[in-house]
């Protein structure tokens, strides 16, 4: 996420599983959304699956809100030539509710759950997501941030993330025309400019890349 004080160190044991409100700012991610009511963590959030929504088929549509990215055209706009992978050090729910928050200034175009892959998009390719804490790379790329905290990828860097986000990233090159290589599958920490550390050391590049091109 561009929001330097998101990425926080893990906390120590998780005690309980967090609701969809965060901070008291009392934003539910029900909040402008149409579609079936799902329980998670112990709260109904009404989702729109529309599938008129989403860029990538796989992907449920979860909006951010308007107020946490820039309306654009691209490819014509903006030509689209990276894929920046994110850490959210934040707990998929809690990071929706972040994209969701309109004082938050931050998005990433998709999000994917550690326990079992599941992506979320959260805004459109053709607009810029605000991700990569520099305007000309978030012009230029499309990003996706992947649950978890960078030092425990023993916990949430799983099976399901890496093939769910491998096959989403060689979707969004093939249909950008993207190379699959490591100048332009990039880290935020790569991202010029850039003061957060996300991936991190434990992200498997070497891994992740041999799924991409194997899809």
């Amino acid at each position: 996420m561009d929001s330097a004080h998101h990425h926080t160190s893990m906390p120590a044991r998780r005690t309980s599983r967090r609701t969809l409100l965060r901070g008291g700012t009392g934003l539910a991610l029900a909040a402008g959304l149409t579609g079936a009511s799902l329980l998670t963590g112990g709260a109904a959030v009404a989702r729109s699956r529309a599938s008129a929504g989403v860029d990538y088929p796989e992907a449920e549509w979860i909006p951010a809100s308007s107020s946490n990215y820039t309306v654009a055209d691209r490819p014509a706009e903006y030509p689209v030539e990276f894929v920046v992978i994110h850490v959210t050090q934040e707990y998929y729910d809690d990071a929706l509710a972040i994209f969701q928050n309109p004082d938050k200034a931050v998005s990433p175009h998709y999000l994917t759950r550690s326990a079992d892959g599941h992506v979320a998009q959260v805004v459109r390719e053709k607009n810029v997501a605000w991700h990569a804490g520099n305007w000309d790379y978030n012009t230029r790329s499309i990003g996706i941030e992947h649950e978890g905290w960078i030092d425990a990828p023993g916990t949430w860097f799983t099976d399901a993330l890496y093939e769910a986000s491998a096959a989403l990233t060689a979707d969004i090159c093939r249909r950008h025309g993207i190379p699959v290589d490591r100048r332009n599958i990039i880290g935020h920490d790569e991202v010029p400019g850039a003061d957060h550390t996300d991936p991190g050391p434990y992200w498997d590049w070497a891994r992740y890349m041999e799924l991409v091109k194997a899809q």
